[in-house]
């Protein structure tokens, strides 16, 4: 089994580099967005990668808790609240004022007709989460009044003991160019019109022929040899690996010559199947588990660029961009803005988006220890191999701070969800829109 690191691809905003192993069906899937960590230290060894989180979960993912059932400390996770926690429930409500939010609600638990939450509760929820936040004067108030007023529902995790591995994330910057120059040669492309995807998913399902009908993409290297996207670049980078760092991350901050800033992100991909680039370079025996950071790759791939590139074409999920408005980078699956230390990813095949989510973990500080991590966070984002009840992804913020933070982060603990009991929705309307 590797306890190491390979990157991962999302569709959203970030980058991380995540806990795989050799076996896992799910290593070669596309992560929510290079949307990957990067460890910078090597890989952490004091846990053992747990053999089913990454499986794909059949039955329900969400578990009600009972009267008599160990409730999570919201008291301790109360304490830790901040700015960027308030701005995250208010992404959050702006994005259920969208019309579309509607229709993924009434939101079931997989595989069986139990409701979790209607639309309505799922909204009230929010709102009564941030009132809750704003006018409870104590840890001892809010425990009381939030234990009365929500069901508690958790996930099953990847074990009987309903663990969730927690990983981290992080947007990255890098230098390019608007226009292509003997510094910036290496393009990403804008969403190509002949990409198919699932219209409430998101979901690439191929290529649209010129006689109607859907084929599989051509692989990376097909992709990039015939130039087939010619004329549809929106961007330039420096070199071949950090664009492809950008599309495994799904977006990115990028510094002009100029010194302007442009903010790029997610805008679709192919149908090909995702293979980390850590992964890729433990199996050709270029580094160890305990060597592989990405500072590494990119010393090696200064000095052997072809051989690099061989290992990047393994991974056939190639990655689309559009730019964002600073206000509204880095976006999440929601297409809002995800918060450091308040916005988390989970497999939204399974979980309900947006809502009210607390995590009871551990997490890894600027000295690269862990400690105790109770914390509220709303579920604003996903990632092609966040596919279980058993993974989820925090995010970190964006810059160097953020990715020694998200490089490190690997642990185990519990994940719950909050939704207000019915008696209780009509008192927290969605707020006006203005």
């Amino acid at each position: 089994m590797l306890d190491c690191f390979s990157f991962r691809g999302a569709s959203r905003g970030a980058f991380r580099l995540i806990p795989v192993r050799s076996v896992s069906p799910v290593a070669a899937a596309m992560v929510v967005a290079l949307s990957a960590t990067i460890f910078l230290g090597g890989c952490r060894t004091q846990q053992e990668v747990p053999e089913d989180a990454d499986r794909p979960t059949d039955g329900p993912a969400l578990v009600k808790l009972g009267p008599n059932d160990p409730k999570p400390d919201v008291g301790a996770a109360f304490g830790r609240k901040s700015f960027y926690l308030e701005r995250s429930v208010n992404e959050s409500l702006t994005w259920f004022g969208k019309p579309s939010a509607q229709s993924w609600f009434p939101f079931r638990n997989q595989g069986t007709n139990e409701e979790v939450c209607t639309f309505e509760q799922a909204a009230a929820s929010v709102v009564a989460f941030r009132e809750l936040l704003k006018n409870s004067t104590s840890a001892e108030e809010f425990t009381t009044k939030f234990n009365e007023m929500f069901d508690v529902w958790q996930s099953v995790g990847y074990n009987q003991k309903r663990d969730v591995r927690f990983t981290g994330y992080f947007s990255p910057t890098f230098n390019a160019d608007r226009s292509p120059s003997d510094r910036f040669k290496y393009p990403l492309y804008r969403r190509p019109a002949e990409l198919v995807t699932d219209p409430k998913t998101g979901q690439p399902l191929g290529r649209r022929m010129p006689d109607g009908s859907t084929q599989p993409w051509p692989t990376r290297a097909e992709i990039e040899a015939s130039g087939m996207f010619k004329g549809t670049e929106l961007v330039w980078l420096e070199s071949a690996l950090d664009a492809y760092i950008v599309q495994v991350n799904g977006s990115a901050k990028l510094i002009m010559p100029d010194q302007s800033v442009m903010y790029v992100g997610y805008a679709g991909k192919t149908d090909g199947e995702y293979v980390g680039l850590g992964m890729s370079f433990m199996e050709a025996g270029i580094l160890k588990k305990s060597e592989l950071s990405l500072a590494a790759i990119r010393r090696y791939g200064k000095q052997h660029p072809e051989e690099v590139q061989k290992l990047i074409n393994r991974n056939n999920s190639y990655v689309f961009f559009q730019e964002y408005a600073p206000g509204t980078w880095p976006a999440g699956s929601l297409g809002v803005r995800v918060n450091e230390d308040a916005s988390i990813a989970t497999d939204k095949s399974i979980f309900p988006r947006g809502g009210v989510v607390m995590v009871d973990t551990m997490a890894n500080t600027y000295k690269g220890n862990m400690v105790e991590y109770k914390n509220f966070m709303l579920d604003q984002d996903t990632g092609g191999a966040i596919r279980a009840a058993g993974r989820a992804d925090l995010y970190m913020g964006a810059g160097a701070a953020a990715e020694l933070l998200a490089g490190g982060q690997y642990s185990t603990g519990k994940m719950y969800y909050f939704f207000l009991k019915p008696e209780y929705v009509a008192q927290y309307p969605m707020p006006a829109k203005k």
